[in-house]
């Protein structure tokens, strides 16, 4: 053992320690504090560019949502111009003798709103017509509940048989066939015109 190390401890060789001590530790604080800061900079600058990129993506989904809907409204506007043009001809080679179409009629009638894309009729037979671009199995169930409820939605043709067509540019999942044994008329937009699909076997539900 040291002779220094017997010497008693003094209360300025504690100070002195104290000191020491008390400067690593504030050297060491200082470390931690300045550590935080380079890592709440970095993570603000991360933070910052994934908002930034975050905002990008949304504006991008709507827009690719909007030229979507703009496409597909187009197509279907197209669809329907073609299937209204010739539904009267068609109808007339099936023995229901339609005179006039009347496109978008809508009904606020019942809770919600009912849109029939294209009716035809001739004063006791009505045909409503759904349009798709694409026609899924849904879309049938949902016209067949439309039809439904389509006189007391539309009373002026209470009296009046009620016939559906489902008009398209092309079908998933044999929607078309689904439709067929749903007593729907099918009909495909074809080039410049549309035509029936149904075969001459078919008997069409009347409503």
């Amino acid at each position: 053992m040291k002779d220094s190390d017997k010497e008693p401890l003094t209360f300025e060789k504690v100070w002195l320690l104290f000191q020491e001590t008390d400067k690593k530790f504030l050297e060491t604080d200082k470390k931690f504090l300045e550590m935080e800061r380079v890592l709440t900079e970095k993570f603000g600058e991360t933070d910052k560019k994934f908002q930034e990129l975050h905002k990008i993506f949304k504006e991008s989904n709507k827009k690719t949502r909007e030229l979507e809907e703009l496409f597909i409204g187009q197509w279907g506007k197209l669809v329907e111009s073609l299937v209204e043009g010739s539904l009267v001809k068609l109808l007339n080679e099936r023995g229901i003798m339609v005179q006039q179409t009347f496109e978008r009629s809508r009904s606020r009638k019942l809770d919600k709103e009912i849109e029939i894309d294209i009716i035809a009729c001739n004063g006791q037979e009505v045909v409503a017509v759904e349009v798709k671009t694409s026609l899924s199995e849904k879309h049938v169930k949902e016209f067949v509940e439309k039809l439904k409820v389509f006189k007391q939605a539309f009373p002026q043709y209470s009296n009046n048989k009620i016939y559906g067509a489902v008009a398209f540019l092309r079908a998933s999942s044999n929607a078309d066939k689904f439709a067929y044994k749903k007593g729907l008329f099918v009909i495909k937009a074809t080039g410049d015109s549309a035509k029936i699909l149904n075969d001459e076997k078919f008997k069409p539900t009347a409503y």
